[in-house]
This record gives structure tokens, sequence and C-alpha cells, in this order.
């Protein structure tokens, strides 16, 4: 019988299908941080919250298609920054490199998100 540690490893890896404009989405594979369920529960309330925030402000201020843009691409790199601990890019992974990844690749943010929740998801046990 194979033995486990019941905590887990502080990070884990998986790939990623970042999508690149007017090509074919390149496997990444990104270094997440792990969160137990409690941890990982109270992020998604924090998401949520901001997300709905962030609606609701650029609503009242009647906001241009720019500054919503810009206010959403903030908070996504925000979101990215809370789960990646590194990645097998080029570029050296760091904030501003989160935030060049979410300015200039539309569908990074959601591919990225996508993985770390699958990383979660019961069914990779498997049998």
């Amino acid at each position: 019988m194979a033995k486990i540690k019941i905590a887990q490893n502080p990070t884990f890896t998986a790939p990623v299908q970042v999508p690149r404009i007017g090509g074919e989405a390149v496997p990444v594979e990104f270094e997440f941080r792990y969160m137990d369920r409690v941890t990982l529960a109270g992020m998604f309330d924090r998401w949520n919250k901001a997300r709905d925030a962030w609606a609701e402000k650029a609503k009242e201020q009647d906001a241009s298609w720019e500054v919503v843009t810009a206010g959403e691409i903030t908070l996504q790199a925000e979101q990215l920054g809370e789960i990646v601990a590194g990645w097998d890019l080029e570029d050296e992974f760091c904030q501003e490199a989160i935030l060049d990844l979410v300015r200039t690749c539309t569908g990074a943010p959601k591919a990225v998100i996508d993985a770390f929740q699958a990383a979660y998801s019961p069914a990779r046990l498997g049998n």
C-alpha cells in the first residue's frame, strides 16, 4: 500500500494551453500555489466581490471600453498573482510579466484559472 502525507505540497504544476492570437494554443507548464478548501473558497469569494464591485462602479460611471478593459486587466493580473508561483515561459516570472501576459494574451487569464481549478477536480483522481 502506498503511503502519502496528508499535507499537500506548497506548490504544484499543471500544463496550461496558452492561446496565441492568430495561432494555436501553446502548452506551458505553470507552477501554482496550493490552497486548502477554506482558503480556496475565501479567495473565490474575494474575486467574485471584486468583479461585482468593479462592474457596478463601471456601470455607475458609464465607463468607456478602455476604462473597463483596464480595470479587468488589473483584476485578472491580481488573480493570477494570487495563484501562480512560476511558469515555463521565456519571460522571467514577476508581477510585471503577469500584467504583460494578461494585457497581451486575451484568453490567457481564463486558461490559467481553468487549469488551476481543474487541478482540484475530483475527476482527476481516476478509478
